[in-house]
């Protein structure tokens, strides 16, 4: 994922713009001027998602993300005001780039249909690697309200805009784009929280011989070193996979295709 993906354009749906902390925390967002500053930037970004993911909100602490980030406290304080605006800038950034990632992934699709299954594909890899993002947003609904709305607000905004294009086009059914939208943004969460959040919490409890509620991050011995899932694992199971491109497929098809 590129590092400036939280500034620039990702896909049919509009980035986060520069003020959009300014929004949930009141305060102006400290830009870095620098290539190195936006490295080190990155660097606090990849670490407070670690943190907040595996501690909650409410247990990380600014300590442990610069300890991690391999930062002074002091350059912690150039970039970022407080430990709430780090946790609503991480949210922005996480939002930008999972938009970014599915953008990418449909560019070369020919049709809206092909457009799902490849953004689908996209979104299931990108949660698996990532899948602290899942608590993190969650949290956000407590800790950042307007950060969480505007996270899957802007995912439901370029979303729409396929949609309603496809509309036009004749290759999928006229209805309601924004209702389509959450439709398909609701079948994307839950098919991962069933089939890639939940196996690695029951596998992680395991582990740990009890309920799990350590501060353990879920992680099942097939992380990267950043604590990530590795792509070269299997995603989803092929015949769950089928089966969400069934139902899309027949739910988005034009009328006209089911007789």
């Amino acid at each position: 994922m590129a590092a400036h993906a939280r500034r620039e354009p990702a896909g049919p749906g509009s980035a986060v713009d520069s003020h959009a902390a300014t929004r949930d925390t009141g305060t102006t967002p400290l830009v870095p001027a620098t290539a190195r500053g936006e490295a080190t930037r990155r660097r606090i970004l990849d670490a407070a998602e670690e943190v907040f993911g595996e501690l909650g909100y409410y247990e990380a602490s600014v300590s442990e993300i610069t300890r991690r980030a391999g930062v002074a406290q002091g350059t912690f304080y150039i970039y970022f005001h407080s430990k709430r605006e780090t946790f609503v800038e991480l949210v922005e950034d996480i939002g930008a780039r999972l938009r970014a990632a599915t953008s990418s992934a449909i560019r070369g699709a020919t049709n809206r249909l092909e457009a799902e299954r490849l953004g689908f594909e996209a979104f299931f890899r990108f949660i698996y690697e990532h899948q602290r993002i899942y608590r993190i947003v969650e949290d956000a609904r407590r800790v950042a309200p307007a950060a969480a709305r505007d996270y899957y607000r802007r995912i439901s905004t370029g979303y729409e805009r396929g949609l309603a294009t496809a509309m036009q086009a004749g290759q999928i059914r006229e209805d309601n784009v924004e209702a389509l939208a959450y439709m398909l943004m609701g079948i994307g969460h839950f098919v991962a929280w069933r089939w890639l959040i939940w196996p690695s919490d029951e596998s992680a409890e395991q582990q740990n011989g009890h309920d799990g509620h350590d501060g353990h991050d879920g992680r099942d011995g097939r992380d990267g070193r950043d604590g990530r899932r590795q792509a070269q694992d299997a995603v989803l199971p092929d015949e769950v996979f089928a089966a969400v491109m069934a139902f899309i497929t027949h739910g988005l098809s034009p009328a006209s295709a089911h007789h």
